[in-house]
């Protein structure tokens, strides 16, 4: 058996019980340690193989899988954050499929979820947004043009923008260009959840890119986009209001 576990967003601590348990069951780990934090490797077993996949390609991630698999030990593939939201996961799970090997996968904490917990920030805020979007900036790897941010930031929701700091001017003319004010609220958090990395830049569209040069910030970052960061008139929830009746509790 194979199991894709989602290794949370840097913390250690933030891998789900479930993963935490596979991870130190397995006797096979490819981490993803591009992005993974290695300390997150200390729940393996003293003599688990380990394999580091930014340094592998495909094929010789499932060789080692396929071997796995024949000498009769567990694996898991550990990914960052979760790793159904660019984890490139699909390619590896039909090549399985294609081999025949059973695999399940554990979901994780991603790193968007990880930097509204450093904001300490709800991104749906009733009557100002609730929508969010999940996206990044087409570069090495393209986006349909039918979801270029342009586009997609006409809908005026929260944005977080993934994989994408290195193109934060560019971010910043889109934005821009599809009716976002100079003004528009944006935070930019670097290695959400990581114990002693973490860093958070908190700015203005037309305030951002220098603030997050100056920090040295390039890559493995969050972009967070919205008037949910600065909004102080929202509506109050009806879930805790006393003139709201539910299936729970009557209005008083």
């Amino acid at each position: 058996m194979v199991h894709i576990v989602g290794a949370g967003p840097g913390d250690p601590e933030l891998i789900t019980v479930k993963g935490q348990r596979l991870l130190s069951e397995a006797d096979v780990v490819i981490f993803a340690g591009s992005l993974v934090n290695e300390e997150i490797l200390r729940y393996c077993k003293p003599d688990a193989e380990i394999y580091n996949s930014a340094q592998m390609m495909l094929e010789e991630i499932l060789h080692v899988i396929t071997l796995a698999e024949k000498a009769g030990k567990t694996t898991v593939r550990l990914h960052t954050g979760d790793p159904s939201i660019y984890g490139a996961t699909q390619e590896q799970m039909d090549a399985m499929r294609e081999r025949g090997i059973e695999f399940d996968v554990t979901p994780g904490v991603s790193s968007f979820l990880a930097a509204a917990a450093a904001l300490k920030q709800e991104y749906t805020l009733p009557s100002v947004t609730q929508t969010v979007i999940i996206t990044r900036r087409g570069g090495r790897t393209p986006v349909p043009d039918s979801e270029s941010l342009k586009k997609l930031a006409q809908h005026q929701t929260t944005l977080c923008i993934f994989l994408s700091v290195n193109l934060l001017s560019e971010i910043k003319q889109d934005l821009m260009s599809a009716g976002f004010k100079s003004s528009t609220p944006v935070a930019v958090v670097y290695k959400a959840s990581w114990p002693g990395e973490e860093k958070i830049i908190r700015g203005r569209l037309d305030t951002i890119v220098e603030q997050v040069k100056e920090a040295k910030i390039d890559r493995t970052a969050m972009i967070v986009v919205g008037h949910c960061l600065s909004s102080k008139s929202y509506q109050k929830s009806n879930l805790y209001s006393p003139m709201f009746s539910h299936m729970f509790r009557q209005a008083r």
